[in-house]
């Protein structure tokens, strides 16, 4: 070691001790700092808390008091028990309307996330006009239930029906697709693909385009066709993005009213009938809250197990990139 080297580090020795320790702050003045903190994060978060308590868990835990209740709305209201669940469980009609949402479910949530995501892959070779085929795809999405229920009411009248003059095109005979118990649901599944696949287009696009360039050209370095790419990269890095579409996908399914309220009106059919129709039917047609309430509570839980087995699975497909 030079000389130089030795003086330089008892000069660098000197300046450290030199410089005053910096003692650690007290804990009183930590319990301070983070009482603080806290009062600054609740006073943010508190609109959106009061906002959560008063318009969702507020009403949350009121109907599930009324489920155990019969109540017209009015008067006073007399303790039920368990006998609304026991009409629940014993009422032909909402059988069928469970029935029909569970049919429905099935046609239409796979349809949402087939169409979407074969519209989401070949829009992203569009090039320039990707932005406008975008904005057609998604504008139903922000279109309303009663203008989009009017151009499916022409669609699926059997007298003047374009989709029933092109089958009799072909040689077969349309059917009445809104009376027909075989294929009223069938119609309500299409119109709920048409009207949702924007938004599932964007959400494929943008996950699409979180799909490493590395991992597709390495892959075509091993000498991968279309299909294995796709199967082996481009899909595992999207199944986030599919089980997010699920899961709210058959949220939204299962609470579908809109479509069949402003298509039938309040008198449909038996065979046409969801499970929330029967809620709004039951609760605001015939004053039995206590009923409606029995249905909502049981959606909810189904909803919630449904969804818990849905985040279970996850381990087993889904891909989540570090």
């Amino acid at each position: 070691m030079t000389e130089a080297t030795k003086q330089a580090e008892s000069v660098g020795a000197a300046a450290a001790a030199a410089q005053p320790r910096r003692e650690p702050p007290p804990r009183d003045a930590l319990r301070a700092s983070r009482r603080r903190e806290s009062v600054w994060a609740l006073g943010f978060l508190g609109p959106q808390l009061i906002g959560l308590l008063v318009f969702m868990i507020g009403p949350l835990i009121f109907a599930l008091y009324l489920s155990f209740t019969n109540w017209t709305g009015f008067g006073e209201r007399t303790w039920a028990g368990f006998g609304n669940y026991a009409f629940i469980f014993t009422d032909p009609q909402i059988a069928v309307s469970a029935r029909n949402t569970v049919w429905l479910t099935v046609l239409q949530v796979p349809g949402l996330l087939l169409s979407g995501f074969i519209a989401a892959f070949f829009l992203q070779k569009a090039g320039r006009m990707t932005g406008v085929y975008r904005v057609l795809f998604f504008a139903p999405q922000v279109t309303s239930w009663v203008a989009i229920a009017a151009i499916w009411l022409w669609l699926f009248n059997p007298e003047i029906s374009p989709i029933n003059n092109a089958l009799a095109g072909v040689g077969i005979v349309g059917p009445d697709w809104l009376q027909d118990p075989n294929t009223v649901i069938l119609s309500f599944a299409l119109v709920g693909v048409w009207q949702g696949i924007g938004y599932q287009v964007v959400m494929f696009m943008a996950g699409l385009a979180n799909v490493p360039r590395a991992l597709i050209e390495a892959a075509d370095i091993d000498g991968a066709n279309g299909w294995q790419k796709l199967r082996s990269v481009t899909l595992p890095i999207l199944s986030p993005t599919i089980l997010f579409l699920s899961i709210t996908s058959i949220i939204a399914s299962f609470q579908i009213f809109d479509i069949v309220y402003v298509m039938l009106d309040t008198t449909a059919p038996s065979g046409s009938r969801t499970i929330v129709y029967e809620i709004v039917q039951i609760g605001f047609r015939q004053f039995a809250y206590g009923k409606a309430s029995a249905i909502a509570v049981c959606l909810f839980l189904s909803l919630l197990i449904l969804t818990g087995l849905q985040l279970l699975a996850q381990r087993r497909w889904v891909y989540y990139a570090e």
